[in-house]
């Protein structure tokens, strides 16, 4: 279907990526788009590691190619559907697509995506909702993030109370990652492109119903 899946670091802690650029994402070990950013990420990672810490963080996810009509209108949005997909994997916390949460402090008119024509084609002149109106594809690139947690397995001592109820100090050993966020990445575009794989399907088959 020509669809490419792009997941990729995009926060770490509080260090963000500023620029987006696909070819730098294997380059590096927490798979940031950004090789500047990418550098102050490993460093915080390691750091938090040597106290026996972890870190969350913040992958951005983009679909070139989606065809548009995918979803539907109540039941089966796609948002919903690939919230749920997204949402089933371990250690995420929170998914926003578009804008997210800054769509609080904007007007309608700020946040609605107008469309324009240039005599051939019908475009959308921004993006704001993330590729999704209505909880069906539009054409424009799918766009979310996801928040991902700190993993809890840290060696850094924590306060915990036994079955008796007695207080006790906890810490976990072995080999255990700081920063789940690079791990995370494949794991997000193939569950984004199973969902809307099983989209495509299902629009499929009502055409053929119709038919």
């Amino acid at each position: 279907y020509g669809i490419k899946i792009h997941a990729y670091t995009v926060q770490i802690g509080d260090i963000q990526a500023k620029t987006i650029d696909f070819n730098e994402i294997e380059k590096n070990v927490v798979r940031c788009p950004d090789k500047i950013a990418a550098a102050e990420m490993e460093k915080l990672v390691i750091a938090l590691r040597d106290e026996g810490d972890s870190i969350g963080g913040m992958i951005e996810t983009v679909v070139l190619g989606c065809p548009t009509g995918l979803g539907d209108p109540v039941f089966d949005k796609l948002d919903a559907k690939l919230s749920h997909a997204i949402m089933s994997i371990g250690t995420t916390k929170g998914i926003s697509f578009g804008d997210g949460f800054d769509v609080v402090t904007k007007k309608g008119s700020e946040n609605n995506d107008e469309f324009g024509t240039d005599g051939e084609s019908i475009h959308l002149k921004t993006n704001h909702a993330g590729g999704l109106l209505g909880g069906i594809s539009n054409g424009a690139p799918i766009v979310f993030k996801v928040a991902i947690k700190p993993p809890s397995s840290i060696s850094k001592a924590q306060n915990t109370v036994t079955l008796s109820k007695e207080a006790k100090s906890i810490e976990v050993h072995g080999r255990h990652d700081p920063c789940i966020c690079p791990r995370v990445v494949p794991v997000i575009e193939a569950m984004t492109a199973v969902t809307i794989a099983d989209a495509i399907l299902v629009q499929a088959s009502i055409a053929n119903k119709r038919g």
